[in-house]
């Protein structure tokens, strides 16, 4: 059974920053909520901030910089599942509380498969040493906004549907900042895919939103607000960055 770690997050050594971004000035803080909206529709960027939570146990550093992270690229095997697509959108909030996109920052996402199953990881239930589905980056564009096509994703035992997301942005000293979270879905929507191949293999799941500990813990504030679509689902997640003042 996979187990989530203690929260955590923390200032980057300067190599660490030196290696992600090469310098610049920028502070990410966290915390409210958002119905949704398109990111087609509207590009006004959005003061909204996230509560922090766990990084869990499977955070792996692939650098694998890419928009489409269905496919393993050790294979070239495409997980099967329900085409989400995906949009953080990244906003700088200035002194006067206006916002303004934040381009530059690297956003990383990583989740299970349809079946539960996380890539290059080594747990009691499953091996996956040496694939890379499910996980990638993006830097955000000049909108703020870094777009991901994934899949819808599956459960495991002990956790609601989720998926991970990590934010690096760098900060004065030359050092950056690393904020950590999920996004979640709605119950009732989940259950709907859930009830259809593949993932419906994986029998009903044992935990909702309000049985899963970590959820529990800002959870609602981390909502996913999928809009289907031709192709499947579509999603942005807005999430509010701030300078720091001198």
């Amino acid at each position: 059974m996979i187990q989530d770690d203690a929260p955590q997050g923390r200032l980057l050594s300067r190599r660490e920053a030196v290696w992600l971004f090469g310098g610049g000035v920028m502070w990410l803080i966290a915390g409210a909520s958002f119905a949704g909206r398109s990111a087609a529709d509207e590009r006004r960027p959005m003061c909204l901030f996230r509560p922090e939570q766990t990084e869990g146990p499977y955070f792996v550093e692939e650098r694998l910089h890419r928009s489409d992270i269905r496919s393993d690229p050790t294979t070239g095997e495409i997980k099967a599942g329900v085409p989400l697509a995906l949009t953080v959108a990244l906003s700088r909030v200035g002194g006067d509380g206006q916002c303004q996109p934040l381009s530059g920052a690297q956003v990383d996402i990583w989740h299970c498969d349809a079946l539960g199953v996380y890539s290059d990881v080594k747990d009691p239930s499953f091996s996956t040493i040496g694939s890379k589905f499910l996980r990638g980056y993006q830097m955000t564009d000049a909108q703020g906004e870094a777009r991901f096509s994934t899949i819808y994703p599956g459960w495991y035992e002990g956790r609601t549907v989720h998926i991970h997301l990590k934010v690096r942005a760098p900060v004065e000293g030359g050092r950056a900042y690393e904020f950590t979270s999920q996004m979640y879905f709605d119950d009732a929507v989940s259950d709907r895919i859930h009830a259809g191949p593949p993932y419906r293999t994986k029998g009903i799941r044992t935990a909702r939103n309000r049985d899963d500990r970590i959820f529990r813990r800002g959870g609602d504030q981390l909502m996913l607000a999928p809009t289907e679509n031709a192709d499947g689902y579509a999603a942005v997640f807005p999430v509010g960055l701030k300078f720091p003042s001198r």
